[in-house]
């Protein structure tokens, strides 16, 4: 077995460690020095040089190894092999984690306390309780719908939409446009955990700020990404936490990355800011899931994960 690897910016040798040790029977080369084309069979790739990808012949499926896929799927002349995403309990539990870190956040005023310490002030505020809270998911995927369950166990009222409609049981579920409208109304803090399309560019923008709820325990609603940077509209950010149309927001990804240094986001107050590390694919977890696909397609069994090209959400 033949297994072609590209991982921009990422530690290579940690990855070819991992492949070799779990496939000692297999072979990892590197895109950048292939050999034979033809022997590929399964290609490992995230971001970086993709287009070698329509050169492989025998290819079987190709894998991101990170958590988006959008790199591939607009990537023009992909082969017409199935792209699988990583779906790992590593990864789900890091991105859990900093969904339920981010809320409780700005649900317990971390930031204003942290300035109090800063001012030696002892300054008690109390604070609402988790079901005084309505929490709205965007997208509810497997990551999605992971944290939402999390949520759920704090107390959290939560909501989740999607494009089609989904039936999650014991999970108010919307859909669509007029059910996004009508989510947003009743959505205090809003995650979004969906990926990039052209239907999702720019969706965090002015106009949905306006619509969520502004009766909500903060004084104001409060956004969060951890979904894909080309989906906020960073100018209408800094105008929204300026203006009051939000009171705080905690925001992972970015349009430019790495955020630029005379970037307004970084001085925003209430607002939370963090190096795209919300649930970084690590090298030995991310590849035994990775492995387990492999091994089961060799197998003839079905693979998990398989992201449906014309949805992705």
């Amino acid at each position: 077995m033949k297994i072609a690897l590209t991982a921009k910016g990422w530690d290579i040798p940690a990855w070819t460690e991992n492949l070799n040790k779990l496939l000692p029977d297999a072979e990892v080369r590197l895109s950048d020095d292939l050999g034979d084309l033809s022997e590929i069979d399964y290609a490992l790739a995230w971001k970086g040089d993709t287009a070698f990808l329509k050169d492989l012949p025998n290819l079987k499926a190709i894998f991101s190894l990170g958590a988006g896929v959008e790199f591939l799927t607009q990537e023009p002349d992909l082969p017409n092999v199935p792209i699988v995403r990583v779906i790992g309990d590593d990864l789900t539990a890091r991105m859990c984690e900093y969904v339920v870190l981010n809320v409780l956040m700005h649900h317990r005023h971390s930031l204003r306390s942290l300035g109090l310490q800063a001012n030696r002030d002892w300054n008690q505020t109390p604070d609402a309780a988790a079901e005084d809270f309505r929490v709205g998911m965007l997208g509810i995927g497997v990551l999605g719908l992971a944290a939402a369950r999390k949520l759920q166990n704090l107390g959290y009222r939560v909501s989740g939409w999607s494009r089609s409609p989904k039936q999650v049981d014991g999970l108010a579920t919307y859909h669509g446009t007029e059910g996004l409208d009508e989510m947003l109304a009743k959505t205090d803090i809003l995650v979004s955990l969906l990926p990039h399309t052209p239907q999702t560019e720019g969706i965090l923008n002015i106009d949905l700020f306006k619509k969520l709820a502004k009766d909500g325990p903060l004084g104001g609603p409060v956004i969060i990404n951890a979904g894909r940077g080309k989906l906020q509209v960073e100018a209408d950010i800094e105008t929204a936490i300026r203006e009051g149309i939000l009171a705080g927001a905690s925001l992972d990804v970015f349009e430019q990355e790495p955020l630029p240094e005379d970037s307004p986001l970084w001085d925003l107050p209430n607002v939370i800011i963090t190096p795209h590390i919300a649930a970084v694919s690590a090298p030995y977890a991310t590849t035994k899931g990775i492995v387990e696909q492999i091994l089961r397609n060799e197998a003839g069994e079905p693979m998990v994960g398989i992201v449906d090209r014309g949805v992705g959400y």
